[in-house]
């Protein structure tokens, strides 16, 4: 077999990782939509990265949108998306000023917190507390 490099465990292992990762993320919104848009349609609906439709709770909506200014629901897109990295155990981050904002509207985060280099790391057990706070409406995503 001369020619050929030698596969080494690690490279099998993280092209295993890439693949259920893309699995589990199968059902994060790729369509994110507004939060006044989303409270307009009857049943508030968007698209999924396999075309799937993820269905909103209306009531969570109307909840955050009593919480946060009408200018803030016109940017906010939903859901709002935590990222799990899988070199960062214990933590996951969010990317997106305005779900850090809505956040800290909502009293789930401190205004003291603040993105560095366009992140703001969380614990992961307070990421999945928000999640479940607010159904539908907060998603955490493998990378």
């Amino acid at each position: 077999m001369s020619g050929l490099h030698p596969m080494s465990d690690d490279s099998i292992l993280m092209r295993w990782m890439r693949v259920e990762i893309g699995k589990i993320n199968e059902g994060i919104v790729s369509e994110r939509k507004s939060l006044a848009h989303l409270l307009e349609e009857d049943m508030p609906t968007a698209r999924t990265k396999t075309r799937n439709e993820h269905v909103f709770d209306k009531s969570v909506l109307k909840e955050i949108s009593t919480k946060i200014p009408l200018n803030l629901q016109h940017k906010l897109r939903l859901p709002l998306v935590f990222f799990s990295d899988i070199q960062v155990p214990d933590s996951c981050y969010l990317n997106d000023p305005l779900a850090l904002e809505t956040l800290q509207r909502l009293g789930e985060l401190s205004e003291m917190r603040l993105m560095q280099q366009g992140k703001l790391w969380v614990g992961r057990s307070l990421a999945y507390t928000i999640m479940k706070k607010y159904p539908t409406v907060v998603q955490i995503a493998m990378r």
